[in-house]
């Protein structure tokens, strides 16, 4: 029998043929329990799948459904032990399951049984086509076949589409056994463009160098492939190099780590093009195999991150040692998984801490000052911001955001002079950025200056993004504010129909349709506009005392009320 456990779409045809299975079997089995289980694993709750599911397998000890939803609940969960029992069953009783033939993998990896490996029927055992070659080419590696390794590599880099993949783990297999000068020549081949098609691809030609004495050629490959600014965990590999020392090889200083980087270049490929559950797995067993591969770890958190199993993503993310070179990206991820579930103080938190262990890191100021600002906090965001440009260079193209994100806050703090100057320099930077050309002109017709030029620059955004409502919105009240009304009315519709529930919006249109005299549909949409209003929304434009004057009173009487100019069509005399 055969069994597929995930459909996923793959970026190519090569990468679809390489994890293909067999087709899905309907299952007979304790109704109860199952649906349970299908319910949870519909939601990514891993846990209680792989609860439910060993219970309908206990009363149905026979259903080969059930055997592969409970291996895959539990590889899910980074629980390969757990589901290596569930995997042998299958494989003794025949059952050709992809992700069960994975977890043995898996298991006589960590056995060391390269031999078992081997002898596998791929046809019955074998997991696709790229991982099964890969993994052949390792396990030679295990028995000591050097010569029938490097061959096996070769025949995966036969096929173009998988050639990259081969280059790399062959490379990593010469690494392995210290020939280290075969392997950067491999690196080096084509102007290094093996070295530079991952992270991890980078940090192993750099070990490599620096095997063979030669950390000065490593500081550079690091400088070109990263830039001048590095992440912590790449600055201590850059400190450790400028100190003399000879960095170990250890991307893949065993078979096992071999065979576990296999399923993280698969997962690393997939990412992005297949389901996150199925990319999952793939990530799951790197760690599992290699617990060393903090890559592994990062990506399974990121993955159940993007999976909403936050709490799962934390805990995945506290793996990571407070020791290693990476904790710093660890405890971003983590702040990231908090903010997402809801724990803004929990995250706020975590990224204090960090601000105090990487005091000059500007990347932990800028995430701290982001999630203070989405927190309304808006004070403490412009300390942050200022702390985050204070460790980077201010021309550099990358830093407009900073100076926007801190262009809000202050805007937010009434500091429009020093708002104003930092949405300017956002502008220099990288001048045409939609939501910087947006939020300076909408502001600039706000406070009913420069109309001219906020025009110039919402058009310019509109032509940009003409998608988004807005922005298109923002074209429309500006055009209200110059008093071209019946030009307005067009954008302002569309601006509706883009964000149709948007209280602001909504309000918008009203004053819009009021003044080219549409006074029923002026009220019908000030109504909409009232049932949109959040109330705990204090930062909203949206007023509903003041929609309920428009309502009440009509707009001509409320502007007179508030001593603004009364309306008036742009060519009125």
């Amino acid at each position: 029998m055969t069994f597929s456990f995930r459909r996923a779409a793959t970026a190519t045809l090569a990468l679809s043929l390489a994890f293909s299975a067999g087709a899905p079997v309907v299952a007979q089995e304790p109704a109860g329990a199952y649906l349970a289980g299908r319910a949870a694993t519909y939601a990514s709750d891993f846990a209680a799948a792989a609860d439910y599911y060993t219970r309908a397998l206990v009363r149905d000890p026979q259903n080969a459904v059930l055997m592969e939803s409970v291996v895959f609940a539990q590889l899910a969960l980074g629980e390969l032990r757990r589901a290596l029992p569930v995997a042998q069953r299958m494989w003794e009783e025949g059952i050709n399951s992809q992700v069960a033939n994975m977890v043995m993998v898996g298991g006589l990896s960590l056995e060391q049984d390269y031999q078992a490996l081997l002898d596998r029927d791929l046809a019955a055992q074998g997991v696709g086509p790229l991982v099964d070659g890969l993994t052949m080419a390792w396990a030679h590696m295990g028995v000591g076949d050097v010569t029938q390794a490097l061959a096996q590599f070769d025949r995966v880099a036969e096929d173009d589409s998988l050639r990259m993949f081969a280059l790399y783990h062959r490379a990593l297999a010469l690494a392995s056994i210290g020939d280290f000068e075969a392997a950067e020549a491999m690196f080096a081949a084509d102007n290094g463009r093996l070295s530079l098609i991952t992270r991890r691809a980078v940090l192993a030609r750099v070990q490599i160098l620096s095997q063979l004495e030669r950390n000065d050629q490593a500081m550079e490959l690091l400088t070109e492939a990263f830039g001048p600014q590095l992440d912590p965990g790449l600055n201590n590999v850059f400190e450790r190099l400028t100190a003399g020392e000879t960095l170990p090889f250890t991307l893949a200083a065993t078979v096992t780590d071999g065979i576990a980087e296999v399923f993280f270049t698969v997962a690393s490929a997939l990412s992005g093009d297949a389901a996150n559950d199925y990319v999952l797995v793939y990530a799951r067993m790197a760690s599992e195999l290699s617990p060393s591969h903090v890559d592994a770890v990062l990506l399974s958190a990121e993955l159940l991150d993007n999976l909403g199993r936050y709490e799962l993503s934390v805990a995945t993310y506290k793996q990571v040692s407070p020791r290693h070179p990476d904790y710093h990206a660890a405890e971003m991820g983590r702040a990231e998984a908090l903010r997402r579930a809801a724990k803004p103080e929990a995250a706020i938190a975590v990224l204090d801490q960090l601000t105090r262990e990487f005091p000059t890191q500007p990347t932990v100021y800028s995430a701290l000052g982001d999630l203070l600002r989405q927190q309304e906090d808006y004070a403490k965001a412009v300390t942050a911001y200022d702390k985050a440009l204070s460790f980077m260079d201010k021309d550099r193209a990358a830093t407009w955001f900073l100076f926007y994100a801190r262009g809000i806050s202050l805007e937010r703090l009434h500091q429009w002079d020093r708002a104003e100057a930092d949405f300017r320099t956002a502008l220099k930077l990288n001048p045409n950025r939609p939501e910087v050309l947006n939020y300076l002109g909408y502001s600039l017709v706000e406070k009913q200056i420069k109309l001219d030029e906020a025009l110039d620059m919402i058009e310019r955004a509109v032509a940009a993004r003409p998608d988004s409502g807005y922005i298109v919105d923002s074209l429309g009240w500006v055009l209200y504010r110059l008093g071209r009304y019946d030009e307005a009315v067009a954008h302002m519709e569309q601006a509706v129909e883009l964000m149709p529930v948007d209280a602001v919006v909504n309000d918008h249109l009203g004053d819009v349709f009021w003044a080219v005299g549409r006074y029923l549909e002026a009220e019908f949409q000030w109504k909409r506009a009232l049932s949109f209003v959040d109330p705990e929304d204090a930062d909203s434009e949206a007023d509903p005392d003041r929609i309920r004057s428009k309502l009440e009173r009509g707009l001509d009487q409320v502007l007179t009320e508030e001593g603004a100019e009364p309306l008036k069509l742009a060519n009125d005399g």
